[in-house]
């Protein structure tokens, strides 16, 4: 039925370019011209179907007509021929927040990844001002599209402060109050993160209520699950029954297993969200193609459930609370035997760490991992990268036909002396360059799909994610012996080579593969279904 609505959809946009589309193939009529045409190009549509060689028309920022265009004439021509032509990625899950400074608004580390739309408020963090939001963008410009969703633990933060304890009846009515001026104004779903301070105090129940809230509008659960590694299932059972209750889909933010001993239950994990989808629920999820996550250190050695009061004031008490003292240490030491190795990647008050391991770290200090994790969290913490993932789990995972690829990325412009994960320069060639055009992990084309086609179901766009007439031309053109990424752990502040030409709506972002510096990305709003998610 969603093939049958975007199928729908793109031919009423389409409207008298269709009539373009008929005489370019008949040939019969006069020349027509288009803005720009992609000549002779390797075309993924965003369907999975394997390629085929064809032309590509664009005018006024939609795409025209494809297939063999000899009597369509351009304003420009661009010649194709051994270059792969696809929709536009689409990143369900970024942290991106494209404003401020020319240079971050533009979001180069995207552009160049293919990248035309990235969705932010993940994992529960992120403003709750919707519109004010979408309004500087539409002032200022962004170098790609964005899609938001409303975070739960900024909705949450804003109604109890930090308090670990259930709603009152008027709080939780005020948080409901939140969700659905978020979703009237363009929100396209609520996030959650539940390994997070204070989305984590949240139980069940408050998630379902604020849940049908977004179901009314015909939006989706978008989950940072509460635990990724011995209790993955249980994670994902609590999301499941979030949807079924609230009766609106689920999306599980970076599906994986954390930690090697819990490797191979990802296995276990995609099983129960098949027998989930076999139900007749809608559940997918997102992955970064990397064996290493990236957050904060005290969210993973310092979960403040785990600690009396949580991490208040927490620098005093590791100091003078002898009780506190022993209460960290055994926490800490008990949560490094699943995290072999930690690795700083940006220490505000100590940039000497960044790029160094805690336990080089420990080396320096003198003492051992777990007196080094303290040191740097009670010195202001910091953001760390660890290697907890498994190969084999992570190709397992991206072969799902429900798995999109998401970055967890930030927008980043390069900053001599810090070390982010690569995944903000480098996830969509990574996936596309290397696990399908070198190590045959999976198709391109399911590569393709699962960064444009499956992204646009999965958010019920329909009007973007897939190359047919009608459709806006957010176009990606790309060399793919050149696609690939650069970034690495040891250097992941890389652009990646290899895109020649993206367009949004129509307008060369990426021009003869050089960036422009006009903005055309724009808000995506999520407009409300009639009747919403609800029978």
């Amino acid at each position: 039925m969603k093939a049958l609505r975007l199928a729908l959809r793109c031919a009423g946009l389409l409207g008298g370019l269709a009539l373009l589309a008929a005489r370019a193939g008949l040939g019969g009529e006069s020349p027509v011209t288009a803005d720009v045409l992609l000549r002779g190009g390797t075309l993924y549509d965003g369907s999975g179907q394997e390629a085929t060689v064809g032309d590509v028309a664009i005018r006024q920022g939609k795409i025209a007509a494809m297939g063999k265009l000899d009597s369509v004439s351009a304003d420009r021509i661009i010649d194709c021929a051994g270059l792969i032509v696809a929709p536009g990625f689409i990143d369900l899950h970024t942290h991106c927040e494209p404003v401020g400074p020319l240079a971050m608004r533009q979001n180069l580390n995207y552009l160049t990844q293919g990248c035309t739309t990235v969705v932010g408020g993940n994992c529960g963090g992120g403003t709750t001002e919707i519109a004010a939001y979408f309004a500087r963008l539409e002032r200022e410009g962004a170098g790609t599209n964005m899609i938001l969703l409303v975070p739960h633990g900024s909705v949450r933060a804003e109604v109890m402060g930090g308090d670990n304890r259930a709603p009152t009846a008027s709080e939780l009515e005020r948080m409901q109050e939140r969700v659905d001026r978020a979703m009237r104004a363009g929100a396209w779903g609520m996030s959650t993160g539940l390994i997070y301070p204070p989305g984590m105090f949240a139980k069940t129940d408050e998630l379902v209520a604020l849940a049908q809230v977004v179901a009314r509008h015909g939006g989706l659960y978008v989950s940072h699950i509460r635990n990724e590694a011995e209790d993955l299932l249980g994670a994902l059972r609590e999301a499941i029954q979030i949807g079924r209750e609230a009766r609106l889909p689920v999306h599980i933010s970076h599906l994986k297993a954390v930690g090697p001993s819990n490797w191979g239950s990802l296995r276990k994990a995609v099983a129960l969200i098949d027998a989930a989808r076999a139900e007749g629920l809608t559940v997918t999820a997102d992955q970064y193609p990397y064996i290493a996550t990236s957050t904060n250190l005290g969210a993973i050695l310092f979960p403040a459930t785990e600690l009396p009061d949580g991490l208040k004031d927490f620098a005093r008490r590791i100091r003078e609370d002898k009780d506190y003292q022993q209460a960290v240490r055994q926490l800490v030491l008990r949560r490094l035997k699943d995290n072999p190795r930690i690795v700083i990647a940006s220490c505000a008050k100590h940039p000497e760490w960044n790029g160094k391991s805690l336990d080089e770290i420990a080396a320096q200090l003198n003492t051992d991992v777990a007196g080094a994790a303290i040191a740097v969290q009670a010195d202001d913490g910091a953001s760390i990268v660890r290697f907890v993932l498994s190969e084999d789990d992570v190709r397992y995972a991206m072969r799902a036909p429900w798995v999109a690829t998401g970055s967890d990325g930030n927008t980043h412009v390069p900053v001599p002396g810090v070390r982010p994960h690569p995944r903000s320069f480098g996830s969509f060639p990574r996936k596309v360059g290397f696990y399908a055009g070198r190590e045959k992990t999976l198709t391109t084309a399911q590569a393709i799909r699962s960064a444009t086609g499956l992204p646009a179901d999965i958010l019920q766009l329909t009007d973007r994610g897939y190359l047919r007439p009608g459709c806006l031309a957010d176009i990606v053109v790309f060399d793919p012996e050149e696609f690939i990424d650069r970034a690495t752990f040891e250097d992941p502040q890389q652009y990646s080579p290899g895109v020649r030409w993206l367009f949004l709506a129509g307008q060369a972002a990426i021009a003869d593969g050089q960036a422009s510096k006009s903005l055309y990305g724009r808000p995506i709003r999520h407009v409300t279904s009639p009747s919403g998610n609800t029978p």
